[in-house]
């Protein structure tokens, strides 16, 4: 590494909510985010840029059917799956993403290439002509397990508010499930940072419900910082918390710090959320008021995660 070049750092989520149901769950779950982690981490070491490698760890998330995402994700009141995606390049301050978009693998993808247009925001059909015009192949992102969860919840009237953070091996719907996303945040060697965030919704919502992960509320970054949030999408969006928490670092605080106000205010509002971010020093820092946070960082000297963090502290950083 020469002497402009600065470390490269990564943290990556793959939802927030609930707890797992069993230790398997949990040690499947860490086996997939580190396999992300290492795999997008020499990416970064070999000199990619932090917008390419968001995009490569959002497609590896959302390839993973375990995770609320692409492949995997749930399926809203009607049976149909809509899913939500955004991309914030840091150095060059550029918001990008779709919302409710159908029969596709990557929908980070449609994000990136809306980075060259001017329109840089589509919505359902906007993003489906966006497909036929990149000659996109059409893909079923649909998975048994989903499909089960949807059917069980139909049968129970749709009483539950979301489906599960996860899709563990045997469909066990949490009491109180959550939402489930993913979301990366790199550093690269150049020092600048991306940030990237795809869903497949809250689970039984009502038709067309927007997420925030198609919005700077849930998805933003600048040259001070980066921050992917997950959780329930319109607390994210009440909040604007990804946004807060980059205004609050532009405005003088460090990153922990950022944290720790914007997610005792979220606390204080009854929020259920969770958020991952990288600032401009580096420092790597995370933040839940929900049970549960799906996360895994790369340092450059150790890999490490908070899938068993379950304190009562609102935050946890990272050098």
């Amino acid at each position: 590494m020469s002497v402009n070049q600065v470390q490269p750092k990564l943290i990556i989520h793959g939802g927030a909510g609930s707890s797992l149901k069993s230790k398997e769950g949990v040690e499947a779950v860490r086996k997939s985010l580190y396999a992300v982690l290492e795999e997008v981490y020499a990416l970064l070491l070999a000199g990619a840029s932090s917008q390419a490698a968001v995009v490569h760890g959002c497609h590896l998330l959302e390839d993973n059917p375990r995770f609320n995402a692409g492949t995997g994700s749930v399926l809203q009141s009607d049976g149909q799956i809509r899913m939500s995606a955004s991309l914030m390049d840091g150095s060059t301050q550029q918001f990008s993403g779709v919302i409710n978009v159908s029969r596709v693998q990557h929908p980070i993808e449609l994000a990136q290439h809306l980075q060259n247009f001017p329109d840089r925001v589509l919505s359902d059909h906007g993003a489906a002509e966006l497909l036929r015009e990149l000659q996109v192949p059409v893909y079923n992102p649909m998975i048994e397990i989903r499909l089960q969860e949807w059917l069980q919840e139909r049968d129970e009237n749709f009483i539950k508010e979301a489906a599960g953070v996860v899709a563990e091996k045997e469909l066990v719907v949490p009491e109180k499930a959550g939402a489930g996303t993913i979301g990366v945040v790199a550093l690269d060697s150049q020092g600048f940072l991306a940030a990237g965030t795809s869903t497949g919704g809250k689970g039984f919502e009502r038709i067309g419900r927007v997420s925030d992960s198609a919005m700077p509320a849930g998805n933003y970054a600048t040259e001070f910082a980066g921050i992917s949030c997950t959780g329930i999408g319109e607390d994210i969006i009440d909040e604007c918390l990804a946004a807060r928490i980059v205004v609050r670092v532009t405005d003088g605080m460090s990153l922990p710090q950022a944290f720790e106000r914007s997610l005792t205010e979220a606390k204080k509002h009854r929020r259920d959320l969770g958020a991952i971010g990288i600032d401009a020093t580096g420092a790597i820092a995370w933040g839940k008021t929900s049970e549960v946070l799906l996360a895994a960082f790369h340092t450059g000297g150790q890999m490490g995660d908070t899938l068993e963090w379950m304190d009562d502290a609102l935050i946890g950083f990272a050098s």
